[in-house]
């Protein structure tokens, strides 16, 4: 393997050279244009991604952090208030809420899915509230449920629950572009939805960038006070809001790039069957999809009490895999003290984050590539000790 090229986890030059001409044509388009702030590129990519996704309103912002953030301030959600989400997942979910001003509470993951336990979520309402309150229990105002990894969270029962509670439901998709649970999209479930378009994103620019979409025009218009300062007129703010804008550039790329999502999408799942068809007696556990979900494998991952000696086994065949996430957000310093559902923490969560491997996934892999690594994970031996069951 020493002249073979190391093969990354993820490769957005890949799928910008994939398509570099209309990228660089719709770059050099938006450049001539000479307006480069919330012009024409953003106007007509905001209703091209909101046709495609289902919803009548789409925002274009700055990241999905933001994303979450105004669709966290437009549900009202504020300081003395609380949300439930998931530890399992990146920190921007949590950092979200923190933003708004609010107080995270981290609920568990189912293990097979590792999208919200709906058990959990209804012990975190039992434990933080004491009856239900216009705004919810006990100062629970909303619950953002993240389809991780491109696999879609249990929504219905989410929302049976949620609903019973006065509780406005968002849902982070910034994994799950172009994922559908009984043939409906991820972001068209809750109140209202975000989506990340960070570079490594299943539709990725070239630099940060998100979106808030909803069926409910009063929180559309929100979101998009919020986003440029609480401007209806320029330079008058009737809310206080921010400066979170997708600029023209990265909404001429994105514009190009959803025309190939659905293809991409399908190159992913194929590339998940290859890997589902060689391992499928490698001592690891492969990832489930539950029925009525169509995953988009943003992340292919595996999972085995081996992890560590996997990963190192793999890079020394000049293999990249990479694990989303080493540790659950209460496991890191700056969220140890947060609220948890439940009294004996996250047991699934915590299993989790010691066990995941997420092999290299993009459309962009080759089949030689894809078969580079299922056989390399069909070499690996695990130590000589009893395999816990997954």
């Amino acid at each position: 393997m020493t002249n073979t090229p190391f093969l990354l986890q993820t490769d957005p030059k890949a799928n910008y050279m994939a398509r570099k001409t209309e990228i660089d044509a719709a770059i050099m388009r938006a450049l001539e244009s000479g307006w480069y702030i919330l012009g024409k590129e953003t106007e007509a990519f905001e209703r091209e991604f909101a046709r495609y996704i289902g919803a009548p309103h789409c925002i274009g912002v700055n990241s999905g952090t933001d994303a979450l953030h105004l669709a966290l301030r437009a549900c009202g959600v504020g300081p003395g208030d609380s949300v439930v989400t998931v530890s399992h997942t990146a920190v921007a979910t949590v950092a979200a809420i923190e933003l708004a001003g609010a107080k995270p509470i981290l609920a568990d993951v189912d293990p097979e899915a590792y999208t919200m336990d709906p058990a959990s979520l209804s012990a975190a309402i039992r434990q933080y509230g004491s009856g239900a309150r216009e705004s919810g229990p006990a100062g629970l105002k909303a619950v953002i449920a993240v389809h991780l990894y491109g696999h879609p969270a249990d929504m219905p029962a989410i929302l049976e629950i949620a609903r019973r509670h006065n509780l406005n439901v968002i849902e982070d998709c910034a994994q799950s572009h172009g994922a559908t649970l009984d043939g409906r999209m991820t972001g068209t479930w809750g109140d209202v939805a975000a989506f990340s378009f960070y570079p490594t994103k299943n539709l990725g620019a070239l630099g940060d960038g998100g979106a808030v979409v909803t069926d409910r025009p009063e929180l559309a218009e929100k979101v998009r006070l919020l986003r440029e300062y609480g401007w209806r007129q320029r330079y008058i703010s009737d809310i206080a809001g921010m400066n979170t804008r997708l600029d023209e550039l990265q909404s001429a790329v994105l514009r190009v790039k959803l025309k190939y999502l659905d293809a991409d999408n399908a190159r992913r799942r194929e590339i998940a069957q290859r890997y589902d068809d060689m391992l499928r007696e490698a001592p690891i556990a492969l990832p489930v999809v539950r029925p009525g979900c169509l995953h988009v494998y943003h992340q292919y991952v595996i999972r085995t009490p081996h992890r560590d000696h996997l990963r190192d086994f793999l890079k020394s065949r000049g293999i990249g895999a990479l694990i989303h996430y080493p540790a659950a957000v209460h496991q890191q310093p700056a969220y140890r003290s947060a609220a948890l559902a439940g009294s004996g923490g996250l047991p699934a969560t915590e299993r989790i984050c010691r066990e995941i491997l997420s092999l290299p996934m993009h459309a962009q892999l080759t089949d030689e590539q894809v078969l580079r690594v299922g056989q390399a994970v069909r070499e690996w031996a695990p130590p000589n000790e009893t395999i816990e069951s997954a």
